[in-house]
């Protein structure tokens, strides 16, 4: 279980792929001194849950299975590529965000991004099998990240970011035609009734 409170970054410095069809990523991550990551320990990595198979000092590497890299953007993250680490939530610990599990629903395309006040707007391409579940002033997930819905169309959907945002994560970097993860709010999935 995960806030989508990011506090931590990485930069992916292993991609191989696996004959199978599988991946095995690795990314130098902070906070490895701070949280303590053990190999099995749940992290998320732009929203998606992945396992520590090993954890070296401050590298850690991760299993990625085809089921997941068909459903998110963690095959298409490339050396050098940073990308939003958020540790298991620990009991007791503050509740900030919204209910994030790293199930990640869809992959989908920034459609815009747009200055807005001292942050920015950015405008994603609606999957329509989630158009149900993001809805103004819901919760989404996006490549991890715990944001309200601003506005949305049957296309679309808009999220407004802080400078804090930006600065923190990895969405100010992520242009039109990049992709994102998504991951709709449990209680949405749970109320409407919905999968895939």
């Amino acid at each position: 279980m995960f806030t989508g409170l990011i506090q931590y970054r990485g930069t992916v410095i292993g991609h191989d792929v696996a004959p199978q069809g599988g991946l095995r990523l690795a990314a130098r991550c902070e906070g490895v001194a701070r949280e303590d990551p053990q190999p099995k320990d749940s992290i998320a990595v732009d929203g998606v849950c992945l396992t520590a198979t090993s954890v070296d000092s401050d590298s850690i590497t991760f299993d990625v299975i085809p089921e997941t890299i068909a459903c998110s953007t963690v095959g298409e993250r490339r050396i050098g590529d940073s990308v939003n680490l958020e540790y298991a939530l620990r009991l007791g610990e503050r509740m900030g965000g919204h209910f994030v599990y790293g199930h990640v629903d869809a992959a989908a395309t920034v459609l815009k991004v747009i200055a807005e006040g001292q942050g920015a707007r950015i405008r994603v391409e609606m999957p329509n099998f989630l158009a149900a579940m993001i809805v103004p002033k819901g919760f989404v997930a996006v490549d991890g990240v715990s944001l309200t819905v601003a506005d949305a169309g049957e296309e679309w959907f808009e999220v407004a970011l802080i400078p804090e945002t930006l600065a923190r994560t990895t969405l100010g970097s992520r242009p039109p035609g990049s992709r994102v993860n998504l991951e709709v709010d449990p209680l949405a999935r749970y109320a409407r009734g919905i999968g895939r």
